[in-house]
């Protein structure tokens, strides 16, 4: 219940030097008040200022001390909730932290459930909800880019935009509506066709730019997926290991060693790599060793990009069975052909391994994974193929797959107005369309909402957020 007064602990789970525990709601103030005793003589929570921090104790009912504890007061409704809030930062014993819990539940509290503060912040009017989704991206965040993409989102930049073609289209609606009010008097034209034609236009650009921005802003957010492809023992699981800086995957002779994807991340000037080792390319009988194969045909599909290692000790025709099933993968992919083992052949081979891969249209890099020759420039390489742009502050791009898919729908709306402003159909049904417009933007931005979408969006929080 929203008039429920909550509480959790927000720092991260586990021990550390201090933990945050964060109380909201009507009875906040009252209810640290009975459980604190300040170091100062007759002091009282309930007289004291917002944002002021206070040192004492936070003592139970027996008098006995639990914590010597800094509290920091937030008043309604200037605080992160717009509710009367506390924070108590304790020492982080898990016992303390647990004691302190146990004597806020006993005075009238209970615990938020995930994402229960952000929510009363939205609720609350606080922010709007693609903000408050933005929270949890900041939380998330693991790269410069997307921390950057996340506080520009938090601070309103993606929410402005929507507003502004909102609001601008609800002026248009109102007047075809107007019109629709004077249907027996069909000379009358409130809403000047040619400026809503306009209008819709820009909107449709703004609307289709903000949602071709998904791909290069769900990259920034969650790691450009790079699937390293080859045969086995060219030096995947060796290039891997160099990449991520740490043995992650087993190195052996053995073929067939990697059965199974292997996938971590790492930045790289900045922007987040998600590498994946897949199971070695070959013929073979083994049952299990198939199904690795299998899936680094399907991780070849979902990567954006390849890096496809040929050991260039091996025979240059080596792979002749195999290079059309890898090619026709690599339609439309952008991707690098790595030749390995570079310190085991001599130019000669090198240039005959580029003459007989010259179809590949790609960037094509000699390496030697093992001993590190060139694998700076392969990370470079790898950088510039990426392509994502550099994030300004002011920068808006969309990362999170609710936005686009409601942005898909208002793009096929905004579609439907403009189609139908070119065949001049009736304002019932052009303003039909509108509303459905605004409809889809107002999902965005938490303006029309339901509880099976507040709900879907809060459960993935963290308690205490």
């Amino acid at each position: 219940m929203q008039n429920d007064t909550i509480c959790a602990v927000s720092t991260a789970s586990g021990m550390g030097a201090i933990a945050i525990i964060r109380i909201s709601g009507a009875q906040a103030i009252a209810i640290s008040d009975s459980i604190f005793s300040s170091v100062k003589k007759d002091f009282s929570l309930k007289n004291a200022k917002g944002y002021s921090v206070h040192y004492g104790n936070i003592v139970n009912d027996s008098g006995e001390v639990i914590d010597e504890v800094l509290l920091t007061l937030f008043r309604a409704s200037n605080s992160f909730t717009g509710e009367d809030s506390v924070e108590i930062a304790c020492h982080g014993s898990l016992y303390i932290q647990q004691e302190i819990l146990k004597l806020l539940l006993s005075k009238g509290c209970r615990m938020a459930t995930h994402g229960e503060f952000t929510q009363r912040a939205f609720s609350n009017g606080k922010m709007d909800l693609s903000q408050a989704e933005a929270i949890a991206d900041l939380i998330a965040s693991q790269s410069r880019a997307s921390h950057r993409l996340a506080m520009n989102q938090m601070r309103g930049g993606f929410s402005s935009e929507i507003v502004q073609l909102r609001d601008r289209l609800l002026t248009f609606t109102s007047l075809v509506e107007l019109e629709l009010d004077f249907s027996d008097h069909e000379e009358l034209e409130f809403a000047d066709r040619t400026e809503l034609m306009d209008l819709a236009n820009e909107i449709e650009v703004k609307i289709g730019k903000l949602k071709r921005s998904f791909g290069v802003g769900n990259a920034i957010k969650n790691g450009v997926p790079v699937s390293i492809i080859g045969e086995t023992n060219a030096g995947k699981s060796t290039l891997l290991n160099y990449l991520l800086k740490e043995e992650k995957a087993i190195v052996s002779d053995i073929h067939g060693t990697t059965r199974d994807v292997i996938e971590d991340t790492i930045q790289l000037n900045g922007v987040l790599f998600r590498f994946i080792d897949t199971a070695g390319l070959r013929e073979t009988t083994d049952t299990i060793e198939n199904l690795g194969i299998e899936r680094s045909f399907q991780m070849m599909d979902k990567a954006s990009i390849i890096l496809w290692l040929i050991d260039s000790t091996q025979p240059v025709g080596h792979l002749e069975k195999m290079i059309s099933t890898i090619a026709t993968r690599l339609e439309g992919k952008k991707y690098m052909m790595i030749f390995n083992k570079m310190d085991q052949i001599d130019e000669s081979k090198k240039e005959m391994l580029k003459s007989y891969y010259q179809q590949f249209d790609c960037e094509k890099l000699f390496i030697s994974a093992k001993l590190q020759e060139n694998t700076e420039l392969l990370e470079e390489q790898l950088f510039t193929l990426a392509q994502l742009p550099e994030v300004g502050e002011n920068d808006v791009m969309v990362t999170n797959m609710r936005h686009y898919e409601v942005l898909k729908n208002a793009h096929e709306a905004i579609l439907r107005v403009i189609e139908g402003l070119e065949q001049g159909i009736s304002g019932d049904f052009l303003s039909q369309d509108i509303r459905e417009c605004l409809h889809y933007l107002g999902e965005i931005t938490g303006e029309i909402t339901t509880d099976e979408v507040l709900g879907n969006i809060f459960k993935n929080f963290c308690i205490g957020k």
